[in-house]
């Protein structure tokens, strides 16, 4: 993570589902509930810049939280993205979603989760490569277009240079031609 990247500060804004291992003193704020403590066992939402930091603490060889799969990363999204990738509106589930999920699964060891994300990186890459090839003016319609409306932030930053790229390439061709 790279300390000035706007994705990473908004990737680490994002809350992420933590359960509290052992009671911690003085942290009540956290849960609405100024100069309390937060008992064991306590669910919580955190942003993930927190509960990174959290994740990896321990007390007496003991975590102090847990840190669980966000809902954008669930059976059912999972799912999702091995039965159909290119049809899952990552964007609506969350916007910088292949950020954080890369981020979530350093701190967990969650193989199979990090397997099915990578192979529905590399099929939605294909079909990015492929609309920015071959859209005019960078925006399709019909099933196309949809599946643009979907894309997260990284991906949508793929398209851009993905068809800008393609242009560079035709109006080369087009003076190498021209030029003959």
């Amino acid at each position: 993570m790279s300390y000035y990247s706007i994705p990473a500060i908004l990737t680490s804004a994002q809350k992420v589902p933590c359960t509290f291992d052992l009671p911690i003193p003085n942290l009540g704020f956290l849960d609405d509930n100024p100069g309390g403590d937060i008992p064991a066992n306590t669910p919580l939402p955190l942003p993930l810049y927190l509960a990174e930091l959290l994740a990896v603490q321990q007390l007496d060889n003991r975590p102090l939280l847990t840190l669980d799969l966000p809902s954008w990363l669930s059976p059912r999204v999972l799912n999702a993205l091995k039965a159909d990738a290119k049809s899952v509106d990552l964007r609506g589930l969350e916007v910088w979603f292949f950020e954080g999920a890369s981020r979530v699964l350093e701190l967990l060891e969650e193989e199979e989760v990090g397997e099915v994300v990578g192979e529905a990186f590399k099929k939605r890459a294909v079909e990015i490569a492929d609309h920015a090839r071959n859209a005019k003016g960078g925006t399709s319609s019909g099933e196309g277009g949809e599946f643009l409306k979907g894309l997260d932030e990284w991906e949508r930053g793929l398209f851009r240079a993905a068809h800008d790229s393609s242009k560079a390439v035709r109006m080369w061709m087009g003076e190498v031609k021209g030029g003959k």
